[in-house]
């Protein structure tokens, strides 16, 4: 049956920089808000989080870990277990080491908010971001973000950012990581240099997407100068609408940015590029957000990045409202090296199992995504198959 399955081209080997994965489904980051409070703004990976990532887990699979943040004020929700503290660490190596257990491998999603937090969060402090605009609507606390807007970051505030990066990965390294996932995308920091809409900047960070993409392009120097490129991935969502970004011209700005990461030193370039399909959306279903990106002259597409990365090496990895039907095709049509699945993995802790075999997914429940009471529920009490 498992050959005859829509899916059987996700279950071919795929060589991934340092990695030999068995299989091409990818666990997505996502956010679940279960991680335990030792103090103000620092959560700690607890033993639920151990066990929602080892249900998960399967021999020769990689997973990705929720967004991370690298330091204490690059965070923004309560609940997210960082990256930036010794009980972090040691939390986080109980999860690794029980998913090593079992065969897999893990990298850590590194998170800074940016401008998508307010200061209650971080100590009082101002958030920061490319410049001054702030997020339109209400924070977590119930506080207009445009109530607090972010510090457009100084050079010497990005310097530091990107040293913060490379710090966090050494850290991931020490708590078992077997490499890193810098997040640039979902209109978080790296992202907010990424859109125009949102980078009015007007020194060598700002302006063309050339400058707007330097900070990426140095992050990955960074991280990859400390543990290794083959060790890296980064994250992009071109047609994110999410935390008010919205790009002119994305197709034409990506490729540039995909041109560019693809002309990095190759010491310095990434195992993968995981970017999200534009039909996702955290707000609009799909099809209205494809109706909303039917207006631009340019098919808005994947499919445009990928050659380009490819020449150099670099694998592609694609996520975003994949089923059973759509992901395999992906992968044969050469549309992506891998599949990346969030809501179907949290609800179904042996995915990769039930999509080899053909078998029925559980469906997910929404409400109990980010937390729930108590925090097992819609966390760690999805069936396995029987």
């Amino acid at each position: 049956m498992g050959s005859l399955s829509p899916s059987a081209p996700l279950f071919e080997p795929l060589r991934l920089g340092a990695l030999t994965l068995q299989h091409r489904v990818i666990q997505a980051p996502c956010t679940r808000m279960r991680a335990t409070k030792e103090s103000d703004g620092v959560f700690v990976p607890n033993d639920l989080n151990v066990e929602y990532y080892s249900q998960r887990a399967s021999a020769g699979s990689l997973m990705l870990t929720e967004a991370t943040p690298i330091s204490r004020y690059a965070a923004g929700y309560p609940g997210v277990p960082g990256i930036f503290t010794p009980s972090q660490i040691a939390g986080w190596k109980k999860v690794t080491d029980a998913i090593h257990a079992k065969g897999a491998f893990m990298f850590c999603q590194l998170w800074h908010v940016g401008r998508a937090t307010v200061p209650s969060f971080i100590d009082g402090k101002q958030s920061v971001s490319a410049s001054d605009i702030p997020i339109s609507g209400s924070a977590l606390d119930g506080t207009e973000y445009a109530a607090s807007p972010p510090k457009a970051m100084t050079i010497e505030d990005i310097q530091e950012t990107v040293k913060e990066y490379a710090a966090a990965a050494l850290r991931a390294r020490e708590a078992g990581f077997d490499g890193v996932e810098i997040h640039g995308a979902n209109g978080y920091l790296l992202d907010q240099f990424l859109h125009d809409n949102v980078n009015n900047r007007t020194d060598e960070y700002g302006g063309s997407i050339e400058k707007r993409s330097r900070i990426i392009l140095e992050v990955i120097q960074a991280v990859s100068a400390v543990i290794g490129a083959d060790r890296v991935g980064i994250r992009l969502s071109p047609y994110n609408y999410f935390q008010d970004t919205r790009d002119s011209s994305p197709n034409a700005n990506w490729l540039v940015l995909s041109s560019l990461i693809a002309g990095l030193p190759e010491k310095s370039r990434p195992a993968y590029v995981h970017m999200i399909e534009p039909r996702f959306d955290e707000i609009l279903d799909e099809s209205a957000k494809m109706d909303s990106l039917d207006g631009s002259t340019v098919k808005p597409s994947l499919d445009v990045f990928r050659p380009t990365l490819k020449k150099s090496g670099i694998a592609f990895l694609a996520a975003g409202n994949f089923n059973p039907e759509n992901a395999g095709a992906k992968v044969m049509k050469d549309g992506a090296d891998a599949v990346v699945f969030g809501r179907y993995f949290i609800s179904n802790p042996d995915l990769p199992y039930r999509l080899r075999e053909g078998l029925s997914l559980t469906p997910y429940d929404r409400t109990t995504f980010y937390g729930a009471d108590p925090p097992e529920k819609g966390y760690v009490d999805y069936p396995f198959y029987k």
